[in-house]
């Protein structure tokens, strides 16, 4: 790797609202959007697809493939694979058994729908666990973009994670990439310190805001000696004006404010001026596949080094 700023702006293409509702407006309505943001800019990323997510909208994925973007997997319906790190009303981890079915049949929709095997993987939440990345190795995944550095605060930089514990480092080929967070500010969010992490400032607060928290983070990096790689995540309903309540089944949900706040119009405005004050840095973006390849000729050039 070189001294550049490397960036992923990874979306993660799943139902409107996370998990609180089944519906699919924002991957119909916000992917031409988003890849119109990215033609103009000049931007490959990684759009991490749910298996079901992509069986239900083929012709998005198929926008995403001919804009030649990285399409990976974000597990089958998104559920949470990896372990809980703070508890959600009637959501609950899958047993570790059942990881890696789930994973493989997330991995063969989301090839059946889009042509081409995934090997870049998000788990929702940014929750992982162990399990996923030894079943992420078995299924021949390259990167996996979980590790919510905000919370675990140990990993500052891509890293090869243990087989026997994913938040150390260790022999597995997968590259963990840590979604960055702001390490140098007091955080008023205990235990989990969630007031770190990068969403969902763009839109409630600007991209200005959020740059704010760039800044912090490649300062916190610079005395360490580390590499800087940006990893964010966005969702394509957040380019979507979404909806205070929804009906759906025999209920109504009325997501937080702050799941809704800014979206459609704001978030597109702020994401454009976001990417130009990256790129006004220098910045470099990457997928994740090309992130991890490039790890890789990186390890390999100084275990070469270090031999010769």
């Amino acid at each position: 790797m070189d001294k550049s700023i490397h960036v992923i702006l990874g979306i993660d293409m799943e139902t409107d609202c996370g998990h609180n509702t089944p519906f699919y407006e924002g991957v119909q309505k916000a992917t031409p959007v988003l890849l119109d943001i990215f033609e103009k800019k000049s931007v490959k990323t990684t759009f991490y697809f749910t298996g079901d997510a992509a069986r239900q909208n083929p012709a998005s994925v198929e926008l995403v493939r001919g804009c030649g973007h990285d399409i990976g997997c974000h597990s089958l319906y998104h559920e949470t694979v990896g372990e809980e790190l703070y508890p959600i009303p009637g959501v609950k981890p899958l047993l570790p058994g059942e990881v890696f079915h789930r994973l493989e049949t997330a991995t063969q929709w989301v090839e059946e729908v889009s042509g081409t095997r995934p090997v870049s993987f998000r788990g929702p939440r940014l929750w992982g666990s162990t399990e996923v990345v030894n079943a992420l190795e078995k299924l021949g995944y390259t990167s996996d973009a979980t590790y919510p550095m905000y919370y675990f605060r140990q990993r500052f930089t891509p890293y090869h994670p243990s087989s026997r514990d994913w938040t150390q480092k260790g022999e597995l080929k997968l590259l963990e990439i840590p979604n960055f967070a702001d390490m140098l500010m007091e955080s008023r969010d205990q235990p989990t310190e969630s007031d770190r992490d990068q969403w969902p400032i763009f839109r409630t607060e600007g991209a200005d805001a959020l740059m704010l928290r760039v800044k912090n983070f490649l300062r916190f990096l610079e005395p360490r000696g580390l590499p800087a790689v940006l990893c964010f995540y966005f969702h394509p309903w957040e380019f979507v004006q979404m909806q205070p309540a929804y009906h759906y089944g025999v209920s109504t949900v009325m997501p937080d404010p702050i799941i809704i706040e800014g979206s459609g119009e704001k978030a597109c405005r702020e994401f454009g001026l976001l990417i130009d004050r990256l790129k006004d840095m220098g910045a470099v973006f990457d997928t994740a596949a090309g992130l991890a390849e490039q790890w890789d000729r990186r390890e390999a050039a100084e275990a070469g080094s270090t031999q010769g």
